[in-house]
């Protein structure tokens, strides 16, 4: 099966530079481009892609504001937010809204290829960066409520989504629990279909806005 990627971005020697990267992919193929976000928003319509790589900064509608309206139309495409540093105070933003991750520009033409494998498989680039940077957002708001919301989730799944939240693998969630890979996954897979969110991403956000999880514990 061939990967279907859309390029965002106003930059054209990026794009032609990600283009060139991913074209060393027999199944990955760019399927459009985009230099602004009303554009983004047009080709993804039309291309109907598996992933999109999406900038952050461009010209009138921004990255962000389109990641939310192509999701809104097409739930299952993927989208991995670019941005030039790491520490970008937007990425938060585009993840609430349903980005399935973010990469630097700088990315490393292996570790860019492999994103786009990982996330359109339906994995998320939860990174233990991105994973502190949630934490980092949420250290500085009121303490959440514990909602009801989590009330569907076994004892098991609840301690399962706190270490995903922490930034643990399914490897390492099974190696903490002393349980198999395969049921770690089962309960992460679970807890996803439960609280009907979208990836990994969105089950650590919800986590700290529960409550279940808060930081510094």
């Amino acid at each position: 099966m061939t990967i279907k990627v859309l390029l965002a971005d106003d930059q054209a020697l990026l794009r032609a530079g990600f283009r060139s990267l991913l074209r060393r992919s027999k199944d990955i193929t760019v399927v459009a481009e985009a230099a602004t976000g009303d554009e983004a928003v047009r080709q993804a319509r039309a291309a109907e892609p598996d992933v999109i790589l999406m900038d952050i900064r461009m010209p009138g509608m921004d990255g962000i504001e389109a990641t939310r309206r192509i999701l809104a139309e097409r739930p299952a495409t993927k989208v991995i937010i670019l941005t030039t540093f790491d520490t970008d105070e937007h990425v938060f933003a585009a993840l609430r809204v349903g980005a399935s991750g973010f990469l630097t520009k700088e990315v490393a033409p292996a570790e860019l290829r492999h994103a786009v494998v990982v996330v359109a498989a339906g994995e998320a680039l939860l990174s233990p960066s991105v994973t502190r940077r949630v934490v980092q957002q949420f250290a500085h708001r009121p303490t959440p409520v514990s909602g009801d919301g989590l009330a569907v989730l076994t004892a098991r799944e609840r301690e399962v989504v706190r270490l995903v939240a922490q930034g643990l693998s399914n490897e390492h969630i099974a190696a903490r629990l002393v349980i198999s890979p395969l049921t770690a996954k089962t309960h992460v897979t679970r807890a996803l279909m439960k609280l009907n969110v979208r990836d990994r991403v969105q089950l650590v956000i919800l986590a700290y806005e529960s409550g279940l999880v808060r930081p510094g514990h």
